[in-house]
């Protein structure tokens, strides 16, 4: 029983993991129709910048913890707004230079953390607490597991709340659907998009700085890693939709720790027959939408 409830609540603690990594880029394609594959190279740097500050404040201290986070959801965003200006706003509407230019970048960017921090990977500790376990039904489970989903609980509610009660949200969304009319109504719609971006890269900031904890190290091919896992969720979920990744994380994440521990450490491969079954019978997703 307590085997079960380990592998259980571990592998939702996971999917909060590919949830935050996938939510940015869930949002970015729903309302931007952009597949950014230099996401995670956000997350890279906001780790790398995120172990950089709780080495200088002190490993074992909160206060440095949630500011890593913090500074992590900070560099996310200023580096998803600088891609956009630079890079992807021009090249609306023509997606193969967007998958090209964001490939490029992606594989710039891990060449350059290599050049800056190595090609191995940096050990990390954080606050003790982490690093201890909290008894559930006879299993003892990580903390780092408990801070991944209400973290996850959270960036989710965000995201919701910010989409569909403030008023950039409104515009955001209307500016989707018919982005001339939004423009004739004076509105900049570019500005609008450009937060997106950077609403994106704050996730991706967070989910980085919280996977080098759950990792307990971070290297410069961090974000690459996770970067497959999160494009499997939102495939799986339905490109585009926030709530998708949401249930897909927890399945994707679920169905590969069962059967790591129970078939062999065949979790990746399973994940990868979720993945074809999904693109074969429902290529819009569980929850995406036709076009």
């Amino acid at each position: 029983m307590s085997t079960l409830v380990l592998t259980l609540i571990t592998g939702v603690g996971l999917g909060a993991l590919y949830f935050l990594v996938a939510s940015g880029l869930s949002l970015i394609y729903g309302l931007m129709h952009v597949l950014n594959f230099a996401h995670g190279a956000f997350l890279t740097l906001s780790a790398f910048i995120g172990w950089m500050v709780a080495q200088a404040l002190g490993t074992d201290s909160w206060g440095s913890f949630l500011l890593s986070v913090l500074v992590g959801a900070g560099v996310g965003a200023v580096f998803a707004t600088l891609t956009e200006l630079v890079l992807i706003r021009p090249l609306y509407e023509r997606h193969i230079e967007q998958v090209l230019v964001t490939v490029g970048l992606s594989f710039a960017a891990v060449a350059l953390f290599e050049g800056i921090w190595g090609t191995d990977p940096v050990h990390i500790s954080g606050p003790s607490w982490l690093r201890q376990t909290t008894e559930v039904l006879g299993a003892r489970i990580p903390n780092t597991y408990w801070v991944l989903m209400i973290a996850a609980v959270l960036v989710l509610a965000a995201l919701v709340l910010f989409l569909q009660k403030t008023r950039y949200g409104m515009i955001i969304r209307a500016g989707v659907e018919n982005r001339s009319m939004v423009t004739a109504l004076g509105i900049d719609v570019r500005r609008s998009f450009t937060l997106v971006f950077a609403i994106g890269g704050a996730a991706a900031g967070i989910g980085g700085v919280l996977a080098m904890h759950y990792s307990t190290f971070v290297s410069a091919h961090l974000g690459q890693t996770l970067l497959i896992f999160a494009f499997i969720v939102t495939v799986v979920g339905g490109l585009g939709s926030l709530t998708g990744a949401a249930v897909a994380s927890v399945l994707v994440a679920v169905l590969q720790q069962f059967a790591n521990f129970y078939l062999g450490g065949t979790g990746d491969f399973i994940v990868v027959i979720l993945l074809a079954l999904v693109l074969l019978l429902r290529p819009t997703g569980l929850l995406g939408k036709r076009a």
